[in-house]
């Protein structure tokens, strides 16, 4: 069983669906009408009134995309931070010739808000305003969800457009999709469809800033992607495509409230077990995600999980860079987010730990 915070394991439903003949994305009009769906799909689970669009690649090309499409060589971005996605936007700006400056936080702790609000005001007072501020929903690697409500006040105060990468927590508890101008999501996650898609909210702001840069990529660029009527900026992941629309269906059946109380179920009893077993869990547990739990196992994790695969067949994660042998993480998402299966990789970990 494969039990990680993503590529999740995927429904038979969806499985079946990709199998399907699949039409020519190119001069089919049955794609087309297949792809409009999907967006209107996501729509709902965005719960947005912005336009939603599916480019074909994995969800880092979300992330590099907002920046790519929004900003100019010497455009000033403000990458807020407590995690290893959030740290990584900078680089994302560093590549395109932008300016990024990080307002960091520790790993385990939540957005630093006055260092975020006195760098802020400080650019403005002096001539030099950011153009775009990016930051993490869900910091997949800590197993952290972020407040967005405090830092997205301050931004619309300063009048600065929000990328936010949500790829980890869309479609498995609410997003405030609306006050974000790229909020930007992906298949393998929470939607449990095969990884390939990036799906992408965008602000109508968001556009027009799009439409006033000289984008330097094309396959990065999202504007493309705005108006497809007269075909696609490239050959299109029919397969995929189908998948995601499969995968969305069984959400949308089920209804976002009781896929959300599924998702915080199963976070719940993955934290009750590991808290019998004597785990700390490595954020706030007010600030833990309900799609994936991270518990706090210094110089232990790697050995864990290792043993976990041996003797039970379990695939688990643990935590990335400095943090690789600290964190054990178990991602009870999407088609994962079961009380069934969270046992089951519990007492594969309660095994290990004896």
């Amino acid at each position: 069983m494969k039990f990680t915070p993503g590529p999740t394991t995927i429904p038979p439903a969806v499985r079946d669906a990709m199998a399907e003949p699949q039409p020519n994305p190119n001069i089919d009009p049955a794609f087309a009408e297949r792809y409009d769906a999907v967006c209107r799909k996501l729509e709902t689970v965005y719960d947005t009134s912005h336009d939603v669009v599916v480019p074909g690649g994995e969800g880092i090309l979300g992330l590099e995309s907002a920046i790519a499409s929004l900003i100019e060589p010497g455009d000033r971005v403000l990458c807020i931070s407590n995690g290893l996605y959030g740290d990584g936007f900078a680089d994302f700006v560093d590549s395109y010739d932008g300016q990024a400056e990080l307002v960091s936080a520790p790993y385990d702790e939540g957005y630093d808000l006055g260092a975020i609000e006195t760098t802020l005001e400080d650019a403005d007072a002096a001539g030099e305003p950011f153009t775009v501020a990016t930051m993490v929903h869900c910091e997949t690697p800590t197993g952290t969800l972020n407040d967005m409500g405090p830092v997205l006040d301050l931004l619309e105060e300063h009048d600065v457009l929000s990328v936010v990468d949500a790829v980890s927590s869309l479609g498995g508890t609410p997003v405030p999709t609306d006050r974000i101008d790229v909020c930007l999501g992906a298949s393998q996650k929470c939607f449990s469809a095969p990884s390939g898609l990036t799906t992408a909210a965008v602000s109508d702001r968001a556009w027009e800033q799009m439409a006033a840069r000289d984008p330097s990529s094309r396959y990065t660029n999202l504007l493309l992607w705005r108006d497809v009527s007269d075909g696609f900026p490239y050959t299109h992941l029919t397969a995929n495509v189908s998948a995601l629309d499969a995968a969305l269906d069984l959400v949308l059946e089920e209804g976002l409230e009781a896929v959300y109380d599924r998702h915080e179920e199963a976070a719940a009893r993955c934290r009750a077990r590991g808290d019998a077993l004597g785990l700390e869990l490595y954020p706030d547990p007010e600030r833990a995600s309900p799609t994936v739990t991270a518990f706090h196992l210094p110089g232990e994790a790697t050995r864990v999980q290792q043993q976990v695969a041996d003797e039970a067949g379990i695939v688990l994660a643990t935590g990335l860079g400095e943090l690789a042998d600290d964190i054990l993480r178990l991602g009870h998402m999407g088609y994962n987010a079961d009380t069934e299966k969270v046992d089951r990789a519990m007492d594969a970990v309660e095994a290990a730990l004896e």
